[in-house]
């Protein structure tokens, strides 16, 4: 069964927590912090292979999720990390969330980190000092990221076949492959893409068969838009026609018209044109077809005349594929260059923008917001519950600034202030001068 979109939900590993632990030993007096951090908490890590071709497996397994985080333990023994969570996809994959895309898989092999696993926090051993010697601080580990993600499948090919139902596109796909699709002498014999490998003398052509295109495809129609998007990423079109039909002049600009309904870009795709089912027919008639094809497309592509059954005509469209192809794959490499010869972006540099921060008040609930990604990873890792944990948190806001800022813009010592999920006082940090 071929499936092409998937919703999945996706957890990575919660970090481990640090512990408040003291060295208990036979004639050591008053052994000192021992506690250790916390472990990593795995990731979710997508991988993209070859060896799919479709979704179908994120139907029965809508969750991933990777391993958590040990806690860590006496004698300052750090927790094992969590393991990570591979999970292999389709070429061609696209991960979004909330529409955004986080990932385009585009090679085998390739791998990305979809949702990062949370850092352990550090047990009471990391905070001594020379001036604090018996700490009771230890932190929490982090939640790993968690999230909805969409999957989409955009099936990657060097050429894209395209036309009218019963075209002859799944004929020819078995004729100049190995792939064998479902083929009948009725529409909408393929109901799915199916891909295959085309071998011409030294080169290769990897060729997807898309579900026959009827007028209104773009609105929804017939099989509709839903197929559309594995065009989208094929190089170059190979548009086939029937040469018995009516009007293969109509035929054409219907199926042209539909591609750029959906998308622009497709209506400047490289392509290619055959008449198919030629075997038998008089040269003066194919001829005929082929002229009138050519005169609606404004020869900015070469018309072909071939059989499949037959195997007439077949070679000679493979080596024009060829040719077509290598030229829109380096067009398209200009074109990455150039944009990496562009000039930078001059923005805050990464450990700049993690350590800004912005205060709020919300009117509404009386409290005063502190945003920020540094900030709000120290409260994540802050046990609110214990007092030496929020006043060394009260420690970091008043050495970042966020103290002095807050003071001046209305708080006293009473104040209630927000860092992500937790809530806290002002009341240790207010210089009373």
């Amino acid at each position: 069964m071929f499936v092409d979109t998937a919703k999945v939900f996706i957890q990575a590993g919660k970090g481990g927590d640090g512990v408040v632990s003291w060295r208990h030993e036979i004639y050591v007096d008053k052994g000192g912090p021992d506690g250790g951090d916390g472990g990593k908490g795995g990731d979710v890590v997508f991988e993209a292979t070859n060896n799919l071709n479709t979704l179908i497996d994120f139907r029965f397994k809508p969750e991933l999720k990777a391993e958590p985080g040990q806690n860590g333990s006496k004698q300052k023994k750090r927790g094992r990390s969590g393991g990570d969570k591979i999970v292999k996809v389709p070429v061609g994959t696209l991960v979004k969330k909330d529409g955004v895309v986080l990932a385009d898989f585009t090679k085998h092999g390739q791998q990305v980190i979809i949702a990062m696993g949370g850092d352990g926090g550090f047990g009471n051993a990391h905070f001594k000092s020379s001036t604090r010697q018996a700490p009771k601080i230890a932190e929490r580990g982090e939640l790993g990221d968690q999230f909805e993600a969409e999957l989409e499948l955009k099936l990657l090919a060097d050429v894209g076949l395209v036309g009218f139902p019963n075209a002859g596109k799944s004929t020819f796909l078995s004729v100049v492959s190995n792939a064998r699709p479902e083929i009948a002498n009725y529409a909408f014999t393929t109901l799915t893409p199916n891909l295959g490998v085309a071998d011409i003398d030294s080169s290769s052509l990897l060729v997807a068969d898309i579900p026959g295109l009827i007028e209104g495809a773009s609105e929804g129609k017939g099989l509709g838009d839903t197929f559309l998007r594995h065009v989208e990423r094929t190089a170059v079109l190979l548009h086939l026609i029937d040469v018995y039909s009516d009007d293969v002049a109509e035929a054409y600009t219907t199926i042209r018209t539909e591609l750029a309904q959906y998308s622009s870009d497709l209506a400047e795709r490289p392509e290619v044109i055959a008449l198919t089912k030629c075997e038998g027919l008089d040269q003066d008639i194919i001829d005929m077809q082929v002229q009138a094809v050519q005169e609606v497309s404004g020869n900015n592509a070469k018309v072909f005349a071939v059989s499949s059954a037959a195997h007439t005509g077949v070679q000679d469209l493979l080596r024009e594929l060829v040719r077509v192809v290598a030229e829109a794959r380096a067009v398209v490499r200009e074109i990455e260059t150039e944009d990496d010869e562009d000039l930078p972006i001059i923005s805050l540099s990464a450990e700049a923008q993690a350590e800004a921060w912005t205060v709020r008040y919300d009117e509404d609930e009386k409290v005063y917001v502190v945003t920020g990604d540094k900030i709000e990873k120290f409260a994540r890792r802050t046990n609110f519950d214990g007092f030496e944990n929020v006043n060394r948190l009260r420690d970091i806001m008043k050495k970042m600034g966020i103290t002095h800022e807050l003071t001046r813009k209305g708080a006293s010592g009473d104040s209630v202030v927000r860092i992500g999920d937790g809530e806290l006082t002002l009341l240790e940090q207010i210089d009373h001068e």
